[in-house]
């Protein structure tokens, strides 16, 4: 699941670009829009207390002046009757909900006459805080304010409000204290509800929602076209470019306008218009160097054959011959023989860099094989003093492959291995596994050096320039593997250490067409298998003759 969702975000550009918008956007939005709305919230409720304290310090008054008119301080019922008028006087009609009003005896009251409490407005319970009771028994003379949360439950009935949905809603309580002559000092509380104020907040909150997703949405839409308009453009380069690398070189962008995006795709088109002219120059350089040698190898056959001719009839003379004339004509014998050779070799060079080579796809028995080309290697092996053996399992191995070419590698790298193994053996082993079928041929030598096996199967390369070609080897022999190897779609590998020998292995896939997972032999020297895999191996062994 997160893949899925990393894959889009690393691939797309532009999914970043709008997301990233999006919520900054959202973040911006949030924070200034909960800033206006404080303030906004700040100042209606700041407007409604100073309104709720005038019209309270009004309301208070007219009460203190009722108690102070009244004549009926010694009669408690019917001093009681007077306060409870003068409280429900203050109070709006039944139906307005915009004031309550709470006339209660003060905290430090000692007054022997005790009023009942007023709650007016269908109040169940008084929802004046002690904290505020305590303010107001501090400094009586002035008005004390808080804002409470009015419950739904300290109400008889509810009001019809709409703002009344929630079960609390934000009120203003504003205490002050009267004397109530003989009874002594009464706190008279006026609550008035903040609905209007709540559903004005409500409101803004709404079209804050509303607005924000709204401009959050245009962003979102305004970075997508900009960012589109960079990402398309670039888009197309990259194919373009692919299209390129895929060698259709006559591809190109469109760059019309004279914007940064318009001089990025002429620049472009520049470079693919040098590059094109410099591909080709070299492909016209790489096909006269491919004629020419071509050419080449051609004509030297016909002068080739008439020094041919003429050194077998001195070599079949030679007997005749001083003994230095004699000796000099085997030497030119041995390399006409080289040189036809070395012309063979660059024939089929020059064919693998025309592209004009094919395959012959036969089943092929790659364990008969690899013995077919040691037996024929004999008498090279016995002049080293090496000795060449083959580990294959006994029921064979087969691919399909070309025979004629997969035996001149496996005769390059047996007769290398041979040349550069010190008189030590050689042992060639062939394995198969689901995909592949591979031949390794391993010699106990000089070994490579560090960066070598990759320097080794270049055109005339040689570990030691020094060092003498005794098998007239024309530098030629790998670089041709190598092309064998690869138009089979597969893998000719070497790896070496100085006095440790080498290892050459070529794998091989077992259908043709199928590619090659994994090869069946190590490419490093491991260490001997077990004796039940032993057992399975057939051994041929070409030891030298007394």
């Amino acid at each position: 699941m997160l893949s899925r969702i990393i894959r889009p975000w690393r691939r797309s550009l532009q999914l970043r670009v709008v997301t990233s918008t999006v919520v900054l956007g959202m973040v911006a939005i949030t924070i200034l829009g909960a800033y206006l709305f404080q303030q906004l919230a700040d100042g209606l409720t700041d407007d409604r207390v100073r309104t709720a304290r005038a019209e309270a310090q009004v309301l208070a008054a007219r009460a203190q002046s009722t108690f102070d008119s009244t004549s009926a301080g010694a009669d408690t019922a019917e001093f009681n009757n007077v306060a409870v008028g003068a409280v429900v006087a203050l109070a709006p009609p039944p139906t307005d909900t915009t004031r309550y009003v709470v006339f209660t005896r003060a905290l430090d009251n000692t007054a022997a006459i005790r009023l009942d409490t007023v709650l007016t407005g269908g109040l169940r319970t008084s929802p004046v805080p002690t904290a505020l009771k305590e303010a107001v028994r501090a400094d009586p003379d002035r008005q004390q304010v808080t804002i409470i949360q009015l419950q739904r439950s300290t109400l008889v009935t509810e009001p019809s409000s709409a703002s009344w949905t929630r079960p609390d809603l934000p009120a203003v309580v504003i205490g002050s204290q009267v004397q109530a002559s003989t009874a002594g000092p009464y706190d008279l509380y006026f609550i008035y509800p903040l609905d209007r104020e709540q559903a004005t907040l409500d409101l803004v909150q709404r079209l804050f929602v509303i607005g924000g997703l709204l401009l959050v949405s245009l962003l979102g839409a305004l970075s997508w076209l900009v960012t589109r308009q960079v990402v398309s453009p670039v888009r197309r380069a990259a194919g373009v470019a692919e299209r390129l690398a895929a060698g259709h070189l006559n591809e190109r962008m469109s760059a019309r306008g004279a914007d940064d995006l318009a001089l990025l795709g002429k620049s472009f088109n520049d470079m693919a218009d040098h590059l094109q002219s410099q591909i080709r120059q070299l492909e016209d350089l790489s096909r006269v160097q491919q004629v020419f040698v071509s050419d080449v190898s051609h004509e030297l056959r016909t002068p080739l054959t008439t020094i041919r001719m003429a050194a077998d009839l001195m070599y079949d003379q030679r007997a005749d011959l001083a003994p230095s004339l004699g000796r000099s004509v085997e030497l030119l014998h041995d390399q006409l023989d080289r040189f036809e050779a070395l012309l063979a070799d660059l024939l089929e060079i020059s064919r693998y860099d025309a592209g004009a080579m094919s395959l012959e796809v036969d089943q092929v028995d790659l364990a008969a094989l690899a013995t077919r080309v040691v037996t024929g290697v004999e008498s090279l092996a016995q002049r080293r003093g090496s000795e060449v053996s083959v580990e294959a399992p006994a029921e064979g191995v087969t691919a399909e492959a070309d025979a004629r070419r997969v035996e001149r590698i496996v005769r390059n790298l047996v007769v290398n291995a041979i040349e550069h193994g010190e008189g030590r053996p050689v042992v060639v082993s062939v394995a198969a596994n689901e995909s592949a079928a591979a031949i390794a041929v391993r010699d106990q030598g000089v070994g490579l050096r560090p960066g070598e096996s990759a320097l080794v199967f270049n055109r005339f390369w040689r570990a030691d320039p020094a060092r003498a070609r005794t098998t007239g080897g024309t530098g030629l022999g790998l670089a041709i593997s190598l092309e064998d190897a690869r138009l089979h779609d597969g893998w000719l590998q070497a790896w070496g250490e100085p006095g440790k020998g080498s290892v050459f292995r070529l794998t091989l896939p077992r259908s043709a067409g199928i590619p090659i997972a994994e090869s069946p032999l190590p490419l490093a020297p491991r260490p001997p298998a077990d004796a039940d895999a032993t057992t399975r191996l057939r051994p041929v062994r070409l030891v030298e003759q007394p």
